[in-house]
């Protein structure tokens, strides 16, 4: 007889026998019989007080996340726990599809309860509550007695924000039988999970242990994942993304792998038949535009247009400059919210120019634009992919001069951001194997 309840609107439907033949014992150990080492390791240590796993893209760790939740509340049974995403909307398109794929495999009987905040109630024996919630509202925990409380993507969580958060937090573990904080995310530089886990400090204090997991130690992973990580990334992304390293990726020159030698082009491709790919920045006065082609899986960037007027001049002079092409715009994804026109939004009136919109229903992250037009410049096998015609000055100037700031951030008042903007979202949408087609949920989740 199936143990699995059936859960809707915070109603369970299950047959009164169900939940006797339950046995907490039988489904940890057949969770952890499916875990790798790096997984393991992190789900057994119930000693340490903060514990955080790093991890690459795909090597598993939202699985470990999920082992990890039940594994705490059946440790902590009739108690509460928490569970924390960097955003709202996150909870919602990965920690629940993930975390109720988990718990159906596993047949672990639960209730789902979408209001007033979304809650798993897992029926253990004693119900044991999981709260979902996320860090733009982590003000929300206060006043409540955790006995666990598990963070995913911490570090794509603004280092202030996870910062104040983080002893909020550490002072909520007031209540269970095994009270610990954990953690796990793909590292982004020198971060939260650095300053926590990595530090000399950190290193030096007995309450906290850091897991690293790579990629390659899933077993589950296709065949070409790794290939096709290393062809998109350059080589210093490579060590946070595939082998779950800190390494520094705020410094400097944005685009550091961009070299006049070996990009600059005095030909430009030619456009006969092919389709005019175009990035687009929307900035009220100074409407930016990269236009390229995409040859052998190569892009080759030929002009460029700065300083247009509004999204309708724009649009007329792509138009103008290509009569009979099909045109594909990769615009800002927040120009179907607003407008430099007061009847129509910025992607409506492209599209009535005949430009087919491309842009994701929101926009990728900084960090995910940046890293995929290093990848074009060279990627971790050396390949270079990124082309651009000795015309597109502009251009050719944002990716030398734009640098980061002190926050680690790309600088946004030297004016070279625009240009540089609007190549990531086309290289981004085109190129990156992670998230182009991506829309809302960027990332990695595989196993």
């Amino acid at each position: 007889m199936s143990i699995l309840l059936t859960a809707k609107q915070g109603h369970v439907l299950f047959e009164s026998d169900y939940v006797d033949e339950f046995s907490v014992d039988n489904v940890l150990n057949r969770i952890k019989s499916d875990l790798h080492p790096g997984q393991l390791d992190f789900v057994n240590d119930s000693k340490t007080e903060i514990i955080g796993l790093s991890a690459g893209y795909g090597a598993g760790k939202t699985r470990a996340l999920c082992a990890k939740t039940v594994m705490l509340a059946c440790l902590n049974q009739g108690f509460t726990g928490c569970v924390m995403e960097p955003t709202g909307p996150l909870i919602r398109d990965i920690w629940q599809t993930d975390f109720e794929s988990f718990l159906e495999s596993y047949e672990i009987p639960y209730t789902f309860r979408a209001s007033p905040l979304p809650e798993y109630i897992l029926h253990l024996g004693v119900d044991t509550k999981i709260l979902c919630r996320s860090f733009e509202n982590w003000s929300r925990i206060i006043g409540l007695n955790l006995a666990f409380v598990l963070a995913d993507e911490i570090d794509t969580v603004t280092p202030s924000i996870a910062n104040r958060a983080f002893p909020k937090i550490l002072g909520r573990l007031r209540s269970g039988n095994v009270r610990q904080f954990g953690a796990a995310s793909t590292p982004e530089g020198f971060r939260w999970m650095w300053e926590t886990f990595g530090s000399d400090d950190a290193q030096q204090r007995e309450d906290r242990h850091l897991i690293k997991m790579r990629t390659k130690d899933n077993p589950h992973l296709p065949p070409d994942f790794i290939q096709r990580l290393e062809a998109n990334y350059d080589p210093s992304l490579l060590q946070a993304y595939l082998n779950g390293e800190f390494t520094n990726l705020t410094t400097g020159q944005v685009y550091d792998r961009f070299d006049r030698e070996k990009h600059v082009s005095k030909e430009s491709p030619s456009t006969e038949n092919e389709i005019i790919r175009v990035g687009v920045d929307f900035n009220v006065g100074n409407m930016s535009a990269v236009i390229g082609v995409i040859q052998k899986g190569e892009l080759f960037i030929f002009d460029e247009i700065s300083g247009a007027h509004d999204t309708d001049s724009l649009g007329r002079l792509l138009r103008e400059k290509f009569p009979h092409h099909r045109i594909y715009g990769y615009p800002d994804a927040s120009g179907g919210n607003r407008s430099t026109n007061a009847s129509k939004t910025d992607i409506q009136i492209l599209e009535q120019y005949k430009i087919t919109n491309q842009s994701g229903a929101s926009n990728p992250s900084v960090r995910d634009r940046v890293s995929s037009v290093q990848a074009l410049l060279e990627n971790g096998k050396g390949q270079i992919r990124f082309h651009i015609s000795a015309n597109c000055k502009k251009v050719i100037e944002s990716l030398e001069l734009q640098s980061y700031t002190e926050q680690g951030e790309p600088d946004k008042e030297g004016g070279h951001d625009h240009l540089n903007d609007a190549l990531g979202y086309l290289v981004w949408r085109e190129f990156n194997p992670l998230h182009m087609g991506a829309g809302r949920r960027t990332g990695v989740r595989l196993y």
